[in-house]
């Protein structure tokens, strides 16, 4: 079963300084980090932030690319969990037809948030990923950083 969420916020791991995309199920009170690239978390702040750019940029050109196709992003899923590598898809319609594409969670978010698209999560991921392999220090500092933060820390999108 997918559970829907949203975009809660995108902050820095004070640690390693990575993105993190932080979501959100929108029934509850769970959230799934996941760590991302910068150039994603830019492309997904700079959306979120409506912040417009003089020229597209790789998400707004398959945003682009997309209508000019008549298709649609139906919906995005992130759909597994494999070694700490999350996987995802991005539902397309058109003309009647639906067509999956693969795709790292970051760039189907970014896609997402362009398009209005829907986000969900497959139920176990939200289990698995908090049971994943034994964490190292830093994992354990991050993730004790993440348990503190409060609904208004994760109400602000920071990078």
């Amino acid at each position: 079963m997918f559970l829907q969420v949203r975009v809660q916020g995108l902050f820095l791991d004070p640690i390693t300084e990575r993105p993190i995309l932080v979501l959100r199920h929108e029934e509850g009170n769970r959230f799934l980090p996941i760590w991302i690239g910068a150039p994603e978390a830019n492309a997904i702040a700079l959306r979120l932030e409506g912040v417009e750019v003089p020229r597209p940029m790789t998400h707004d050109l398959m945003q682009g690319m997309l209508e000019k196709l008549s298709a649609q992003v139906s919906k995005v899923l992130i759909c597994d969990l494999q070694e700490n590598t999350y996987f995802a898809q991005i539902v397309l319609s058109a003309n009647g037809q639906e067509a999956i594409v693969d795709s790292r969670p970051s760039d189907a978010v970014a896609l997402a948030v362009r398009t209005g698209a829907p986000i969900f999560v497959r139920e176990e991921i939200f289990d698995r990923a908090t049971k994943a392999e034994e964490p190292t220090n830093a994992e354990e500092q991050v993730q004790r950083w993440l348990e503190g933060l409060t609904p208004e820390d994760l109400g602000r999108y920071e990078m």
